[in-house]
């Protein structure tokens, strides 16, 4: 009659270690592979914010720089005044670059990259503007972006298609924000905000809107 062998306590005890811990090596494994995936989304997430950043500083760097050139070429009485003010605000883009890790310098000059709304198309959300803003609007510099001029200020906008006076809603899609501004000096595109009206539209972390919707009201 054959015997059968029974392990002893202390082997029981040794094969189920080992199993545990084989087993809890594979979760650590999987946990690593999960970590290791979720950080390289994250940093193309960041990569691509910084990059959204940096073109927006660049775009604002750039419709200074034009602006600067434009009175220089075409000089009157306050153009000394006006391009001593721009060079202060050059400056100060500068200094965002350079606290954003970005290429200090690089400018690129206002694109048309956003796409006008469809037909019946309405851009709500709230209107952080006067009164105006509840007025329709004659849609104006379709596929214009938007970024700022970083002159500080009440929010007021500049323009080199409209007179000083004229009142502009600018609507950021993106998020539905929108504000109604006077334009009160000449810059270098079709509406560029000043700190305080960019702030009321803007996305956080972003010095450009793609997608604007920029009306004349009033």
């Amino acid at each position: 009659m054959s015997r059968r062998r029974t392990l002893g306590t202390k082997k029981k005890i040794a094969l189920l270690v080992g199993a545990a811990t084989v087993a809890g090596g594979g979760a650590f494994v999987m946990a690593n592979a999960s970590n290791a995936a979720q950080t390289t989304q994250d940093a193309r997430t960041k990569a691509a914010q910084d990059a959204g950043v940096c073109q927006g500083l660049a775009t604002a760097l750039g419709n200074n720089q034009r602006f600067i050139e434009g009175q220089r070429a075409d000089p009157d009485a306050q153009s000394q005044a006006r391009i001593e003010n721009r060079e202060a605000v050059v400056a100060e883009i500068e200094r965002k670059q350079a606290a954003s890790g970005c290429a200090v310098g690089e400018s690129a000059q206002d694109s048309q990259t956003s796409q006008p709304p469809q037909a019946g198309q309405e851009a709500g959300g709230q209107d952080t503007g006067d009164q105006a803003g509840d007025q329709a609007g004659e849609q104006v510099c379709a596929g214009s972006t938007v970024t700022l001029s970083g002159e500080g200020g009440a929010p007021a906008a500049s323009s080199n298609q409209f007179p000083v006076g004229t009142k502009l809603r600018v609507t950021n899609l993106d998020n539905d924000k929108s504000t109604t501004v006077e334009v009160n000096s000449v810059s270098g595109s079709c509406a560029l905000l000043n700190n305080a009206a960019f702030e009321q539209v803007r996305e956080e972390g972003k010095f450009l809107i793609r997608r604007a919707l920029i009306e004349k009201v009033g």
